[in-house]
């Protein structure tokens, strides 16, 4: 057993007036089903469909300012200036290349009345593109007077904490469930972030709107699919399909009309174009845009570009509607039930933590890849806890049929036809399960497949091999190599075993040492040893193996014993 590194920390809660370290397994259940079903009932609330919730986000960043402001700013008064203009509905402050703050006007005219009052930069030495945004600044007329006394203003974080943090928080819990929990709240994008983002798509829609006026800038990915995490990148789609869809021919007279129009050979080359145009404009005229790339010949061209007053990367495309449609398809996974989006987020961090996916490009496995990893491995429950996309398409109606550029991606967007699970499984159960059915996954020869939740022998020898679920012939995870599939193989042994040994009552780790998910964050020698050849960590990984053998075979003899049921210890752990 690979032995854990460090970090001691005082962090094994006692429950007041118990002189109990943790719940037992059988406490532990109950409260985190508790959890759970606190936490679905949230989910069941928001039953609207994906487009129905971009559309109201889309709209409500239309009435929305950004405005640079001095950290020492009086904030009632602050109010009460814009409130002249109109009422106002919401704001916050948070900090990026000083200080901002996002304010929702209830009218869009509100910011047409701020506008005319707002007048051009005055700079000496440089000449000022005179583009009118919703982006501005505000000053103190007396910085000296007016701002001395003031406090500066509370800013909502716009960034997850560090895993020292993050670690010393997951110890305070009371179970493994609620540890995931914490951790997806520590993660997950706060409603202002998510705000934040679709004014981002607004503002650079008032640019595109310049060229193309019917066009809109949506959100997809990390940042609506509700697995974002705090921090990741903001992927925008221009939707230039909605433009002359509003005009009607006339059913009577001889004549009709249409727009004469630039011919290109191919949508593709339509789409460079457009974008090479755009990116000039976000360069040019888009304040705060920096640092813009024109990445055309991509197997998708996008233009990618840092937006300094909100610390966004960017990168937009045009002609993706597949990935806005996986992006519903994800949204509609992680409403059904609070344990997918917990569980997702958990592997993800655990996967950073130990380097198992990147920021850089390369043949590491991606956050998307582990995504359908865990979707995957929830369907395999018995009973499953999230349906297939096959069993999704068969609830579909007409108004869900979708066949873009020849691939299906036709799946029911009402959440209300999607019966829920009537698996109670824990999270703490779910994810020792994880990591001990990918530990023991026959990634030789068999490939992930969310579409039918089923094992299929792999249609290519790639290491890991993932189908897409909608571009059917692609593999999602070609760029992976078979060292990177090793390192994940043996970290998901190791921590199979460490959940297991701990749920046993008889954890190798001493009282003063981090437990449960703060554990399997901490470095190990297995991370480090696995870099090495193969032939060098070869023992190690057949002593974890035949350790998980027998432990699994222990586990189906309980089962056998107990009528099929899983049990739970009631020796505190």
């Amino acid at each position: 057993m690979a032995c854990r590194v460090g970090l001691l920390l005082r962090c094994r809660p006692r429950l007041p007036g118990t002189g109990q370290s943790r719940l037992s397994s059988t406490g532990a259940a109950a409260q985190s089903a508790a959890g759970r079903e606190e936490a679905d009932s949230k989910v069941s609330t928001q039953k609207k469909t994906f487009p129905e919730v971009q559309a109201e986000r889309l709209e409500q960043a239309q009435r929305t300012v950004l405005i640079n402001c001095p950290a020492k700013i009086d904030e009632r008064k602050f109010l009460k200036y814009l409130s002249h203009h109109g009422k106002i509905n919401s704001h916050y402050f948070y900090e990026s290349y000083g200080t901002y703050a996002v304010v929702e006007f209830s009218e869009k005219d509100s910011i047409t009345s701020l506008q005319d009052v707002t007048r051009m930069p005055g700079i000496e030495e440089e000449c000022a593109v005179p583009f009118k945004s919703r982006v501005f600044t505000l000053t103190l007329k007396n910085l000296s007077t007016q701002a001395a006394d003031q406090a500066p203003v509370h800013c909502h974080k716009q960034a997850t904490i560090l895993v020292s943090e993050l670690i010393q928080k997951l110890c305070s819990a009371d179970s493994v469930s609620n540890q995931l929990y914490t951790l997806m709240d520590e993660y997950q994008l706060t409603e202002e972030n998510i705000k934040l983002r679709f004014l981002v798509c607004s503002l650079i829609q008032d640019i595109a709107c310049a060229y193309f006026p019917e066009s809109t800038v949506k959100p997809f990915g990390s940042s609506v699919n509700t697995f974002g995490k705090l921090g990741c990148d903001l992927d925008m789609f221009l939707d230039l399909d909605e433009i002359g869809q509003n005009s009607t021919r006339a059913k009577t007279g001889a004549f009709y009309m249409e727009y004469q129009m630039k011919r290109v050979p191919s949508e593709r080359t339509a789409s460079q174009r457009i974008l090479s145009v755009i990116g000039d404009c976000i360069d040019n005229l888009g304040p705060g845009c920096v640092g813009v790339q024109k990445i055309l010949n991509a197997r998708c061209p996008l233009v990618r570009f840092s937006h300094q007053p909100t610390g966004f990367q960017c990168d937009l495309t045009t002609n993706n509607r597949v990935a806005l449609r996986s992006s519903e398809l994800l949204y509609i996974y992680g409403s059904l039930d609070s344990r997918v989006r917990a569980l997702v987020f958990s592997v993800r961090c655990w996967a950073r933590v130990h380097g198992i996916t990147s920021n850089i490009p390369g043949h590491w496995i991606t956050n998307f890849s582990l995504t359908m990893m865990t979707l995957f491995f929830l369907q395999k429950r018995t009973p499953p806890i999230i349906p297939t996309l096959d069993q999704l398409k068969a609830l579909a109606d007409s108004e869900d049929k979708h066949i873009i550029q020849g691939n299906d991606c036709t799946f029911a967007s009402n959440l209300n036809k999607i019966k829920p699970t009537e698996n109670t499984e824990t999270l703490d159960v779910l994810l020792g399960d994880f990591f001990e059915y990918f530990g023991n996954f026959a990634f030789n020869k068999n490939s992930i497949n969310i579409r039918k939740g089923k094992v299929q022998n792999k249609p290519e020898p790639s290491p890991l091999y993932i189908q897409n679920p909608f571009e059917q012939t692609l593999n999602v995870s070609k760029n992976v190599n078979q060292s990177q599939l090793d390192r994940f193989v043996a970290l998901a042994r190791e921590c199979a075993w460490i959940l297991q040994q701990e749920d046993k009552g008889h954890s190798s780790l001493s009282n003063s040492q981090p437990w449960g998910l703060a554990a399997l964050l901490l470095p190990s020698v297995t991370s480090n040893s696995v870099k090495s050849k193969r032939r060098k960590r070869g023992p190690t990984s057949e002593r974890i193996k035949n350790l998980l053998d027998s432990l699994k075979i222990n586990n189906e003899n309980s089962l056998v014993n107990n009528g099929g049921k899983r049990t739970f210890s009631n020796q505190a752990r």
